[in-house]
This record gives structure tokens, C-alpha cells and sequence, in this order.
């Protein structure tokens, strides 16, 4: 069955030309407007469901921001339509919570794997395929927080369905996997945890297209269980720049 009509895509709403090859993608529809103001010429090209589009330039390039909502089943479908109308490189602009313990409230964690603890990414790879960034966006992303002067950390994220399943695992009917699993994550190196990241790294390797993730760390319940300095972080400035500056490097 096709779900577009006359070229525009069923969910996002969007049809070839009215996005550029570049595109950030946060989860809030809300911080859209935030980052298009970085672009020349920013305009409003969609706002359907979780689905809200800004297309413009930057250094004469046609970019666009596409929010995702929350989670991998979205993610993905924004991914997926986005690269039917000429998308193929990708930047997902979020937050996190820090989970490695030198990880702190407003650093910028990059991801350059990711903990394919959802379910949106096993209907497109067995479990055993992994959930690895694009290199040479993450190696982009790294360059970009170094010239902008940000603490940054790269390395592995975990990505879940439940976010409330992370934060309050001890009251979950599956509480003892979830404890155990989160051990064996920082025993690990574990840097943050998120809900977009391995769906997006998988529907990435299927669909041949490029992406990469940056995160504002809103802060570390690691931290805040052993009594460390854990602060609160929510202005996400500091990720739209380092992507901002990223896709001016991929660009070259």
C-alpha cells in the first residue's frame, strides 16, 4: 500500500524540494523554531503531528530541522520519509541523562554507538547487527565541541523504550532485569542514556543514509547517588551549536 499522495509523505507531511539533504533532528517540536533561527531564511514548511519542519540555508546549503516526538517508532518514520524527499544526512539533536560518572549536568555527550535496548530497531536488523553512528558525522561532531570549547565525551549511549523504566526500575514487575542490565551498562562505559539513538544508527544502516547524535546532559542519577556535584541542566544551546558547527564541517 503507498501512504504518500502526489509525492507528499503520509505522516510528515513533506514532499521532494521542501527539505534540504541536511537535517537536524530533535525530539521536541518546540525547540524547531529554536534551532531554524541558526539558518538564512528559515520558513515553516510542515507541522503535522509530532512532525514540525523549518527549511532554510546555512553557508548557501539547504538544511532543515524535522522533530521526531520521542522514542524509536517515530524517530524512524521521520528518518524513513525524510530520505524518500531527498534527506540523507542526519544529526539528532537531544538530551540525556548521564550515567558514566565523569559525565555532568551540561556536558555534550556524542554518540558513537548505541544499546539497542528498544524494540523499534529489531523489526529492521537481528539484535546481533550493531548500532554505530556514521564516522565521519560523530568524528564532525567531536571536531565541532573542540573548536567551540565544550566538554564533550564520546563513546556507547543506551537507548530504551520506558523512561520511567530507567529511573524508577526498582518498582517495575521487570526490576531485576532492569537493575542487573543498568549495572552491566556502566561496568561498560557507558556514557548516557536516551530513546532515539540505536533506532535511528539501524534505520540508517538499512536505508543508506548518514547520522550521527549529539546530546545536552540534563544531569546524572549516578552522580546524585554517590553525593557528587549533579547539576541540572536543561538549556540545550550548547548541542544545537555543536550540530550547527558539525554540518558546516561535513560540508567542508
Amino acid at each position: 500500500m503507498k501512504y504518500a499522495q502526489n509525492g507528499e509523505q503520509y505522516h510528515i507531511g513533506l514532499k521532494e524540494g521542501d527539505v534540504g539533504k541536511y537535517v537536524i533532528l530533535p525530539g521536541d517540536p518546540k525547540r524547531c523554531e529554536k534551532i531554524a533561527q541558526y539558518f538564512e531564511n528559515p520558513k515553516l514548511v510542515g507541522d503535522r503531528r509530532e512532525f514540525v519542519t523549518y527549511t532554510g540555508y546555512l553557508d548557501g546549503e539547504k538544511v532543515s530541522v524535522t522533530s521526531t516526538g520521542i522514542g524509536g517508532p517515530s524517530a524512524s518514520i521521520a528518518m524513513e520519509e525524510l530520505s524518500k524527499i531527498g534527506a540523507d544526512t542526519f544529526i539528532r539533536v537531544g538530551t540525556c541523562g548521564g550515567m558514566d560518572i565523569d559525565v555532568k549536568g551540561g556536558d555534550i555527550v556524542i554518540a558513537t554507538g548505541a544499546i539497542r535496548a528498544e524494540g523499534t530497531s529489531k523489526e529492521y536488523a537481528p539484535i546481533e547487527f550493531p548500532a554505530i553512528a556514521n564516522l565521519d558525522i560523530a568524528n564532525s561532531l567531536v571536531q565541532s565541541a573542540k573548536n567551540l570549547g565544550f566538554n564533550y565525551h564520546a563513546g556507547v549511549v543506551q537507548c530504551k523504550d520506558s523512561f520511567y523504566g530507567q529511573h524508577n526500575p526498582e518498582i517495575m514487575p521487570t526490576s531485576y532485569e532492569l537493575l542487573n542490565k543498568w549495572e552491566a551498562w556502566k561496568r561498560l562505559g557507558c556514557l548516557a542514556s536516551e530513546m532515539e539513538s540505536s533506532a535511528l544508527f539501524i534505520v540508517a544502516s538499512y536505508l543508506k543514509v548518514r547520522v550521527g547524535s549529539v546530546f545536552l546532559v540534563v544531569a546524572n542519577q549516578e552522580r546524585e547517588k554517590q553525593g557528587l556535584e549533579n547539576p541540572v541542566i536543561h538549556d540545550t544551546e550548547k548541542a544545537i551549536k555543536t550540530a550547527i558547527e558539525a554540518i558546516k564541517i561535513l560540508k567542508g
